[in-house]
């Protein structure tokens, strides 16, 4: 059944292409161009003809979103959008090696904006000036330069084995009114487990991104720097670590998602996991890979707060050089209502431009979810992801992750939680500091 959802989003936290049309390569050199002129901002215009190379990952896990609107795009205009879906995690590591060779594509999807790359962009204001754009979502440089623009949002959820609820007879939250705590979904999580005799209660994605939202709903403020730079957090993370650690015991949780980096989707899709904490970019996969149970999305728990991770799920950046002005159309053409519509429906995409009527074939109850637990969300989500773009933009970052690696290592029983979080304080405060 199809169902309409108009996307209204609160601000983000106070502070804040058959075969000619398309061609799907794996991931090589940078795509070829004539004189590189460009058209109007609204079709590329004198550029028919040319082929822009677009890097990104997972497209055809989120139904093919980018490839079916670059088919679109050279049925209206002649230019080839070629679409080179890289793996995720060589992404970074593709696009560093093209800057460092001079060799970089005519636009890209990141996770991030990357110092190596970082002044080879161009502004994006003008390609997407009065499309309604969530700009809180954007890498912004103190001079107002717009070095990436959010595709797409992403929010932390949980999702369950419906089948396995169903058959163990275990009610669970189907309404705002009736969120459960963490204590009430573990008690109902492990009824589940012992009625149906599944393996693991529940899994959590290997990520700080997960983990933020877990302790968020303990009452966290995560971590943050004073003015001298000097990191900390509230005494409410050491409760939710400390409630964390107590369910990584190889029954409740498998210790080899966190431990051993072990696949929770994997699981999750076996059908010997009751649920599963990960997130909306989930859906589209769901949605097509799972046909041996029924899945649903639900609440996350609270304890006593309400919250979700959310933010960005991934921006598009335009590299300057002889194709920019034609790349700079497209992505004006992408964001145009109507073409930014159809990108989010066919990608499943919990979307980064507000005012649309966005009509999912499928799950639109779960992208009805995901939104409401954002609209939720307390002031600090929207704060931490601001200030995680501050840092982005002075091309600050972090060596690996250490919020997730000392995490690890109190798991693993390396550390005490009070050597935890002193460690997890250090290495922000002398990696990053105060904010830009």
């Amino acid at each position: 059944m199809k169902r309409s959802l108009t996307v209204s989003r609160k601000r983000l936290g106070a502070a804040v292409a058959g075969a000619l049309a398309l061609t799907l390569v794996a991931a090589c050199g940078s795509g070829g161009s004539d004189d590189g002129s460009g058209g109007d901002a609204t079709g590329g215009g004198g550029a028919s003809g040319q082929t822009i190379q677009f890097f990104l990952s997972g497209d055809a896990n989120q139904g093919g979103g980018f490839a079916h609107m670059a088919e679109k795009y050279k049925e209206e205009t002649g230019v080839t959008v070629e679409i080179v879906d890289i793996a995720n995690a060589d992404l970074p590591t593709k696009l560093k090696n093209a800057a460092q060779a001079n060799d970089l594509p005519a636009l890209a999807r990141v996770g991030g904006v990357d110092p190596v790359w970082k002044d080879q962009t161009v502004d994006l204001a003008d390609a997407v000036d009065g499309k309604n754009v969530m700009m809180d979502l954007s890498a912004v440089d103190p001079d107002g330069k717009v070095l990436s623009v959010p595709t797409d949002v992403t929010a932390v959820g949980m999702f369950i084995n419906k089948t396995l609820f169903d058959q163990a007879g275990v009610a669970y939250p189907t309404s705002e009114d009736d969120i459960w705590t963490w204590d009430e979904f573990v008690a109902a999580v492990n009824e589940v487990k012992e009625k149906t005799g599944a393996t693991y209660g529940m899994a959590m994605d290997r990520s700080s991104h997960r983990l933020k939202a877990f302790v968020y709903e303990f009452g966290s403020e995560w971590w943050q720097p004073n003015d001298d730079g000097d990191w900390a957090t509230n005494d409410e993370t050491k409760t939710a670590l400390e409630y964390f650690k107590s369910l990584n015991d190889d029954s409740f949780m498998p210790r080899s998602v966190w431990l051993a980096d072990g696949d929770g989707n994997a699981l999750f899709k076996s059908g010997d996991l009751v649920a599963y904490m990960s997130g909306s970019w989930q859906i589209a996969d769901f949605s097509a890979n799972i046909t041996d149970f029924e899945w649903a999305s639900v609440y996350l728990p609270k304890q006593p707060v309400r919250a979700t991770n959310y933010g960005n799920a991934a921006n598009i950046v335009v590299f300057d050089g002889d194709q920019s002005q034609v790349a700079l159309d497209f992505v004006s053409w992408l964001y145009e209502p109507e073409n930014y519509t159809e990108l989010a429906e066919t990608s499943g995409f919990l979307p980064a431009v507000t005012g649309l009527d966005i009509t999912y074939a499928e799950h639109a109850e779960a992208f009805d979810l995901y939104n409401q637990e954002i609209a939720a969300s307390p002031d600090v989500v929207g704060l931490i992801k601001a200030n995680d773009l501050k840092f982005e933009v002075a091309g600050l970052a972090t060596d690996g992750d250490p919020v997730r690696d000392e995490t690890v290592k109190y798991l693993n029983d390396e550390q005490d939680i009070d050597t935890t979080i002193d460690n997890i304080n250090s290495q922000l405060s002398e990696q990053l500091g105060a904010l830009p």
